[in-house]
């Protein structure tokens, strides 16, 4: 199924965005200016997660929020053009578990953009988590990074305000042997405990700054709170999780400014 995108949106366009994260989808509408018209629903990220569960569970709990003209989708993937090239989280039967060939080999390749819009019958942009996120908070000024801590480490980069094309830089090399998101993800926060795992996260956005030069960070995810923010650097900033569901609207605008 094809869909129309205009050129231009009318001012009272509304915004379904879509927060999809390995612990939980969260979903609301949003106005033209990115604020939120209904409080924010969630349901629990139903494993093991497979392409037809995850359109089911967006389609049930979307069902309640009212009217909206396009949809912002962030996604817990390197995902390029729409589709799906690799995704650790929704690879595991259970949340923090091993690797499961099938539900890997289900995943990528999946054309998760084309299977939204034809869900919703209506035009999508689907796009990693954490460019989701970055769109609702970056100032625009230089260059900027974005960390997300939740499950994994996510990670988006930004240029005077234009995304930049997705890297999966959680899966950079750390310590040890190991990747950031294997250091600092969720399942290490409760094995090590919140005072280690702190000490980790401010190593690795040291060691990140080391190699990306970023003029500013932004952190956020659901792990951010734990955060003490008089150890962190001067340039960085701590960021509500919603800011995965606002920066919806930015999405669009970044779009259209691409076109």
């Amino acid at each position: 199924m094809s869909h129309q995108w205009p050129d231009e949106w009318p001012n009272d366009v509304r915004t379904l965005a879509v927060d999809v994260g390995g612990s939980g989808v969260k979903a609301s509408v949003l106005d033209h200016d990115g604020n939120m018209v209904t409080d924010r629903l969630r349901v629990p990220t139903p494993y093991p997660v497979t392409p037809a569960k995850l359109l089911e569970t967006i389609s049930t709990l979307v069902t309640p929020l009212p009217q909206y003209q396009r949809v912002a989708v962030g996604f817990p993937a390197l995902v390029r053009g729409g589709k799906v090239h690799h995704v650790v989280a929704f690879s595991r039967r259970e949340y923090g578990g091993q690797t499961d060939p099938e539900l890997d080999r289900l995943w990528r390749g999946f054309d998760l953009g084309t299977a939204l819009q034809d869900t919703f019958g209506l035009p999508c942009i689907v796009l990693n988590d954490a460019d989701m996120q970055g769109s609702a908070v970056v100032s625009g000024d230089g260059f900027e990074f974005v960390m997300t801590l939740g499950t994994g480490c996510g990670t988006a980069l930004f240029y005077n305000g234009e995304l930049l094309p997705h890297i999966e830089l959680g899966h950079a090399p750390f310590r040890k042997k190991q990747t950031f998101e294997e250091r600092i993800g969720n399942v290490e926060r409760k094995r090590i405990g919140k005072r280690k795992w702190v000490e980790r996260v401010l190593r690795a956005i040291d060691a990140y700054d080391q190699f990306l030069f970023f003029d500013h960070i932004y952190i956020g995810g659901g792990n951010a709170k734990h955060l003490p923010l008089d150890r962190l650097p001067g340039k960085a900033t701590v960021v509500p999780n919603t800011a995965g569901i606002t920066g919806g609207v930015k999405v669009w605008d970044h779009y259209r400014a691409g076109q």
